[in-house]
């Protein structure tokens, strides 16, 4: 999968984007902002994404998710280790993560948002939350020590990359030798080129989303072992419209997508949990 547009430039327009999403209420990539739900609305988002109920009650008002699927229920942390979030955002699964592994544990959010790093920080204090903090810096050129975790989760951001093989490269290089990968992230089934080549769709989730045998490949080339999709939630018509264009905001070019085109796509686009996890002799 190719695209006419500068890495730089897709990382621009994502930060811009989820700037705006987190200051100004707006979608994120993966479904609407959870706030501008009414109640009901936004606990049926939470079941969708893969919260349980209750797991996000009690949270302060500014933890909010712009996921696909929470990466927490699905990883078997344990107290004591070391979690790294990638895209952490306003630091829902952080918060999570935090919680798995306790005050002996501790756990890194890496975000490269100005403006999400600041809420994410806000937030962690708000919950009273010690043992997790945000660094800012991209995925491509993580700012940790070789070997210095024991998971990497992500929720609907690897997606966004123009470099996947470098983020997969850098989750095995900062990983410890048996430390495990936990994703939900976005996946497509021939979803046609033209379709990509747009700067709202690439903040929207669908772009910059891998097909999915090519996602598993891409992680299998950066070393890691027991790639497998554990889990995986295919879009219908409505809910592909809403990861399109309501989620999207189309704030990159104002130009929603085609309802008709989202009707001939419906069934292609999925939310997948993958798994993985780096040699032992890695």
């Amino acid at each position: 999968m190719t695209d006419k547009r500068s890495p730089e430039e897709i990382r621009k327009a994502v930060r811009e984007h989820y700037g705006t999403a987190i200051t100004k209420g707006t979608g994120g990539c993966c479904g609407p902002q959870p706030q501008a739900l009414d109640p009901a609305a936004a606990r049926r988002y939470e079941e969708l994404a893969g919260y349980r109920a209750g797991e996000t009650e009690g949270l302060p008002d500014g933890v909010t998710s712009f996921g696909c699927g929470n990466p927490v229920n699905f990883a078997e942390i344990k107290p004591g280790q070391t979690v790294l979030d990638l895209g952490s955002g306003a630091g829902l699964d952080l918060i999570l993560a935090a919680k798995r592994v306790g005050p002996a544990g501790r756990v890194i959010g890496l975000d490269m948002t100005p403006e999400m790093i600041a809420t994410c920080r806000r937030n962690l204090a708000a919950a009273g939350i010690a043992n997790a903090e945000v660094v800012p810096g991209e995925m491509e050129h993580m700012p940790l020590p070789d070997a210095s975790v024991d998971w990497i989760i992500s929720n609907c951001v690897i997606n966004l990359s123009p470099d996947k093989e470098k983020v997969f490269a850098e989750a095995f290089r900062v990983l410890r030798p048996g430390g495990r990968v936990l994703i939900a992230d976005i996946v497509t089934n021939s979803l046609p080129e033209e379709y990509r080549d747009d700067l709202s769709a690439w903040v929207g989730c669908l772009a910059g989303a891998p097909e999915e045998d090519e996602y598993l490949q891409l992680i299998r080339a950066a070393g890691f072992e027991d790639v497998r999709v554990i889990d995986k939630m295919t879009y219908d018509e409505a809910s592909l419209g809403t990861l399109a264009n309501d989620a999207c905001g189309c704030g990159a070019s104002d130009r929603a997508i085609d309802r008709g085109v989202i009707a001939r796509f419906a069934g292609k686009v999925a939310s997948a949990r993958i798994s993985a996890r780096k040699p032992e002799r890695g």
